[in-house]
């Protein structure tokens, strides 16, 4: 971990994306709306723009971020989407891919995701396809977003046969991360963007998860650890993304407790009432780790100590915690041969030999994962 908390005089951090021929930064701070829109207008002058947001997020920013546009100049058209992963959807997609082409949006326009990751998903892809490619801004205001959706140029939307199935790599032109706009997120919500905060100590950085552990509720208290968790997350995303921009070699790290998660989204059909993403990735990590401590990869006490750091925070850490229940070993393994990781119908994961130290597995053996997962559900935690 290389960021400091000298980022804790309220300046904004700059975090650059350094990809050739499509390099962008990502700007961290508190109270950044209008300069967002001051950096908008710098990047695109004269762009006809599109706002995309959902009706929450509509509700409690859309007005003051309108402000900020039109004191740069910019008369955005607003397209706003019901929140939640269902919108995720191909019905939603095609209705906003014509509201752009209703607003006239062209190549060397813009379009701005102002939302979490379901708004950044859903309108990434858009604008991937939009024209066969326009320009696009993220603008952030969950944690999950502002620390791994909005970064790294992954875009798509839902299928029933599984998560982000259908999508396309397009990276944003910009990201600006707003960090009081996370003021008005529910605890719910906040904790379970969390569970992406605390994975890139997981991945590699044993002393960021050192400091998640010591730090954690100043981080959802809204101090200058807030800013520091999302600059650390977006380095390490940024680093990876820079060296492997396609998912064909180490950005699959990224998935950390991923596959667990994504089937679980599956089988609770994507309902935020029972199970939102970052509470799927919560029980994920716990699961990875205890997965690699049964195949005698991690000791026990980096498994025991990921769950219990989930636990104290609030997060769920075991199957048993799904409402409505998680479903059967072999529902879970049958959801998982649909991640995006499997190559030839064989499962990869990524799983760890002790606390930052993840690593690419593939080729594991069905019957060792359904066996695990039998003896969590049968576990009496």
């Amino acid at each position: 971990m290389n960021a400091t908390l000298s980022e804790k005089a309220g300046a904004r951090i700059t975090v650059p994306v350094a990809l050739e021929g499509r390099a962008y930064d990502i700007h961290i701070g508190r109270h950044q709306l209008c300069e967002a829109a001051a950096l908008i207008a710098a990047f695109a002058p004269g762009a006809r723009a599109a706002l995309v947001t959902d009706e929450r997020v509509a509700g409690l920013h859309g007005a003051a971020f309108e402000t900020c546009l039109h004191q740069e100049g910019i008369a955005a058209t607003r397209i706003t989407i019901p929140p939640g992963e269902s919108s995720k959807s191909y019905p939603q997609f095609i209705m906003l891919c014509d509201a752009l082409l209703a607003a006239k949006i062209e190549r060397n326009d813009l379009v701005i995701a102002f939302g979490g990751g379901v708004v950044g998903d859903l309108t990434g892809f858009a604008a991937a396809v939009l024209r066969r490619g326009v320009r696009f801004v993220q603008v952030p205001t969950t944690l999950l977003a502002q620390v791994d959706s909005s970064v790294g140029g992954k875009t798509g939307i839902n299928s029933p046969h599984g998560k982000n199935l259908i999508g396309a790599f397009h990276q944003p032109s910009l990201v600006i991360a707003d960090t009081a706009l996370l003021d008005t997120l529910s605890e719910r919500e906040f904790k379970a963007g969390y569970a992406e905060v605390v994975k890139y100590g997981l991945i590699d950085d044993p002393a960021f998860f050192d400091w998640c552990e010591a730090n954690w509720s100043r981080v959802i208290a809204g101090g200058p650890e807030r800013d520091h968790a999302v600059a650390v997350s977006c380095r390490a995303k940024a680093a990876i993304v820079a060296r492997d921009e396609r998912e064909e070699g180490d950005r699959a790290l990224l998935n950390l407790g991923h596959t667990f998660a994504h089937a679980l989204e599956r089988l609770t059909n994507y309902d935020s009432s029972r199970l939102v993403h970052g509470e799927a990735v919560a029980i994920g990590l716990a699961l990875a780790f205890r997965f690699s401590q049964r195949l005698g990869l991690c000791p026990g006490q980096d498994a025991g100590r990921v769950a219990r750091h989930l636990d104290q925070v609030g997060l769920p850490s075991r199957l048993q915690q799904v409402p409505g229940g998680a479903g059967s070993a072999e529902a879970i393994v049958e959801a998982m041969t649909q991640d995006k990781k499997v190559k030839r119908g064989v499962l990869t994961f990524i799983l760890a030999r002790g606390i930052g130290r993840s690593f690419i597995a593939p080729g594991v053996a069905a019957d060792e994962v359904r066996g695990f997962i039998e003896a969590e559900l049968a576990a009496a935690y």
